[in-house]
């Protein structure tokens, strides 16, 4: 586990979907990796000595007893000339397998054809904590460089000493190692036939600066697309194993209900049927999914259900309902310096107000699913999961088993957005292919993701702030409740700062979600700059840009007002513009948008959405540029239209028909400026890009109609002009 993936976590107390179990770590020997790659030249990154010190803790984090470094990633040279790389990373459709491979590529000087990424397979792949917090490209991504890098200088080690020559005169041409003249000539395969040759390195191994880079930078192909395009590549819920029934599980009406009794008989009596029963789980396995949901429905069970509070109370209740020191990696964040108090004083105006965040589910595309099979008391579970090693931990505890009787397999995956970071579909699963003595497949309902899979947290964010005639900000304090800390620091100077996020007792399961509460705390931070400069009479950009001192927020800011045309002309009657930054997980992002608002209907229209997005070095501009805009279609669902609807332990809109998400219609233009800073090391950008499209949208709408929204999603039902 790195020491940032640690200290991220640290910051980020709104993963309660991590608070569970145990997972361990794994090691693997070198006769390990032979016999899992075959004979060939093997390279190894371990972990850096601060890295594999920290200390571990208990839970579905990944944290195990202090123990020995661990491998983060390994590559494999076969005598088929071949190169195989290994992580436990996941590809979830941010097309990390095209951009890894790219990386291995740039150091080996191969074609992306001549490399294969094996992800996310425990049994075959270092232990890996996760595929979330934008982690892959500032961790996995040098790992797989070093380690590229001294296959590469080890390979001129071997073609030296074979061909007798010096080794300053070698270099790589069309998967060769060649001469000046092109003598000696070594294919990979020739160099590392009949050899068993492992080398494990460290952090100091140099690799291509950024400014030589040959490979990356570039937008190849996606790897393995047209297996997706042709519907060739099997998902979780397309695996078929001989001997396969398919599972179902009874669920309660609500959440916290309790089983009082249940009858099973007449779903007995079904062909082919078994009914599988551990209090309080209940579940069942038929030949065909039809005939298990059959089975399902002739279960008759009486539950009881305690009494719990609805959405419509929700500010009440988040604000009433305090969880002192349950929500985490790092308790209550708090911020302060100066004097909030002096700085409320000087200000000449001053403005306090509430902002609200709605549930929202993550909607993936591909809902929870998982193949389960036992072999002589082994367990090995297919499933689409963020962290595969985490789900193989929770199925250890379940069934206590030893690590190396359980293997889990993420093929690659449609969707998460933080939603899979936990196996329950796996651990169902599991249990009905135990009692069934057969494979099981299970796959989750569209109606059971939306009900039983954990929410993005909602919350109450309390902001109040002041600032002079010339626009220099004074004071500012801010509180949140129940959705997180993620970017609850403001980025403008102030001398006088408050800051803290409250933990309370959720009515809702929730867990991580894209940008975590980053969305949240930049809607609320960004509505509020912008309410305060309508106040004092300035230009939102202008009044940002003089509190702004980070110049790389600065950058992006400017170039998406450039962009956009800022302040060149005024919008048309129902139409207004808006505009927002800020910077999340190493990235730094500035949105624009114009809406245009429908005064007899209501109706919001997004128009045009221009966004700058600055993350160090770009490894691949028309994935980065997916990424961006993909963000922003669905930042667009939660500013506007999604939220979760629940009275009483029911979720109320528990299907695509009565959950609102962004739909063709609602696209705007979209456009996308990079930053391309190659003179910085790349960080993560699947999250960060969404966090500003809420405000600035909002903004828009204000200026469109007067009116200033301060929940979301702001527009569900329209807004009225005043």
């Amino acid at each position: 586990m790195s020491e940032l993936i640690f200290d991220d976590l640290l910051a980020e107390p709104e993963r309660y979907e991590l608070l569970e179990d145990t997972v361990l770590s794994t090691e693997l020997d070198r006769r390990s990796f032979f016999r899992i790659a075959g004979a060939g030249l093997i390279v190894a990154c371990i972990l850096g000595e601060a890295e594999a010190q920290q200390p571990r803790r208990g839970g579905r984090a990944g944290f195990g007893a202090q123990g020995p470094k661990e491998l983060s990633a390994w590559l494999h040279i076969g005598e088929d000339n071949n190169v195989t790389v290994y992580t436990g990373k996941v590809e979830i459709g941010q097309n990390i397998r095209t951009s890894l491979t790219q990386v291995v590529a740039e150091e080996l000087h191969l074609p992306l054809k001549r490399i294969r990424l094996v992800m996310a397979d425990t049994q075959v792949v270092p232990f890996d904590m996760g595929t979330f917090g934008s982690r892959t490209t500032p961790t996995m991504m040098p790992q797989l460089r070093r380690a590229a890098a001294a296959a590469r200088e080890l390979l001129f080690d071997l073609a030296a000493e074979q061909g007798k020559v010096d080794r300053a005169s070698l270099s790589i041409k069309d998967g060769k190692v060649v001469g000046t003249k092109g003598e000696p000539s070594f294919s990979f395969g020739q160099l590392t036939h009949g050899k068993k040759l492992m080398k494990v390195i460290d952090d100091k191994t140099p690799t291509t600066p950024a400014e030589k880079w040959m490979t990356v930078g570039t937008s190849p192909l996606k790897v393995d697309g047209r297996a997706f395009v042709t519907g060739e590549h099997q998902y979780a819920s397309d695996i078929k194993r001989p001997g396969m029934l398919f599972g179902k599980v009874l669920r309660p009406p609500t959440f916290k209900a309790k089983l009082v009794s249940v009858k099973t008989s007449d779903a007995e009596k079904l062909p082919g049927v078994t009914v599988v029963r551990d209090d309080p789980f209940i579940g069942v396995t038929a030949p065909t999914e039809h005939a298990a949901t059959k089975a399902l429905e002739a279960l008759h069970a009486e539950w009881k259900s305690p009494p719990q509070p609805s959405s419509e109370e929700l500010v009440e209740y988040l604000k009433n309902h305090p969880s002192e020191g349950r929500g985490g990696f790092g308790g209550p964040s708090r911020n302060d310096h100066g004097s909030v108090a002096d700085g409320l004083k000087a200000a000449d105006k001053q403005i306090k107000a509430t902002y609200t965040i709605a549930y929202i589910a993550h909607v993936p595309l591909e809902p929870r699913a998982a193949v389960a099979e036992w072999t002589d008391g082994k367990l090995t579970v297919w499933t689409g999961t963020q962290r595969p090693f985490g789900v193989r931990g929770e199925l250890m505890t379940a069934f206590g088993l030893a690590e190396q009787n359980v293997r889990v397999i993420v093929p690659d995956m449609g969707s998460g957005y933080g939603g899979k970071h936990t196996g329950e579909v796996a651990i169902e699963a599991a249990r009905l292919a135990k009692a069934s003595g057969k494979p099981v497949k299970l796959v989750w309902t569209r109606e059971e993701e939306f009900t039983w899979a954990y929410f993005r947290p909602g919350g109450v964010i309390e902001v109040t702030a002041g600032a002079t005639k010339d626009g220099t900000l004074t004071a500012w304090e801010c509180h949140n409740y129940n959705s997180g800390p993620s970017s609850l620091q403001t980025p403008y100077a102030s001398t006088n700062v408050h800051t803290e996020f409250h933990q309370t007792d959720s009515p809702l399961r929730q867990g991580a979600y894209r940008a975590l509460a980053a969305t949240a705390n930049t809607f609320a931070r960004e509505v509020h700059m912008d309410d305060l400069a309508h106040a004092l009479g300035l230009d939102p950009l202008a009044f940002r840009l003089k509190n702004l001192k980070d110049e790389r927020l600065r950058a992006v800011l400017e170039a998406a007002a450039n962009q956009f045309g800022w302040g060149k002309g005024k919008p048309a009657a129902g139409r207004g513009v808006g505009i927002a930054c800020g910077t999340e997980k190493g990235g730094y992002v500035a949105t624009a948008a114009e809406v245009s608002v429908d005064r007899s209907s209501g109706r919001v229209k997004v128009l045009r959405v221009v966004t700058a997005f600055e993350c160090g070095a770009i490894l691949n501009p028309n994935q980065l540029k997916n990424q961006i805009e993909g963000a922003g279609m669905m930042a667009l669902g939660g500013a506007l239209f999604e939220a979760i609807r629940f009275a009483n332990g029911k979720i109320l809109n528990p299907r695509f028909s009565d959950y609102r998400l962004p739909r063709f219609a609602d696209m705007p233009v979209m456009e996308t400026v990079l930053l391309d800073r190659k003179d910085l090391p790349p960080a993560g950008a699947g999250e960060t890009p969404m966090i500003t499209l809420a405000p600035a949208v909002g903004n828009a709408i204000f200026q469109a109609t007067g009116v200033r929204l301060r929940s979301m999603p702001m527009a569900p039902k329209g807004v009225r002009a005043t």
